[in-house]
């Protein structure tokens, strides 16, 4: 399993799971992108370059996460792989990268708009050996 979508009263939880912090950013990520197109029908074709900083790695998430919808509109574009590398100096840094392609709402099927990334519900935690991160969307 590498996300999963969680019961909230109004939003919609995410959470993603990995073996590193970073896998868990970038699964985190296709679970918001899942709630609103078909990943399936995304040819990462075109790469989108992310960077965001943040004082903790849970502001880091919502920061890389609202980064992503922010890239999605500008680009006009459905992303559906991610790439993620995190530094810590002063602050958390990260450097990602999103592939996707054009938005096409035939091909794509869109689903529910998520409009931002909350600090509702943000946790890091482990579970069954793997690290997960998560929060409520906005939709």
């Amino acid at each position: 399993m590498d996300y999963e979508l969680l019961d909230h009263e109004a939003d919609i939880g995410i959470r993603g799971y990995g073996n590193t912090i970073e896998e868990a950013f970038e699964n985190g990520a296709k679970a918001m992108f899942s709630v609103m197109i078909d990943l399936d029908e995304v040819n990462p074709q075109k790469n989108v370059e992310i960077k965001c900083e943040a004082p903790d790695i849970e502001a880091l998430f919502i920061e890389w996460l609202n980064e992503l919808l922010t890239k999605k509109d500008i680009e006009e574009m459905s992303f559906s792989e991610f790439k993620v590398k995190i530094n810590k100096n002063d602050l958390y840094t990260l450097k990602g990268v999103a592939s996707g392609e054009r938005f096409d709402q035939k091909k794509h099927k869109p689903k529910i708009e998520v409009k931002a990334a909350t600090y509702s519900g943000l946790k890091i935690g482990k579970k069954d050996e793997k690290i997960y991160i998560q929060c409520v969307v906005d939709v």
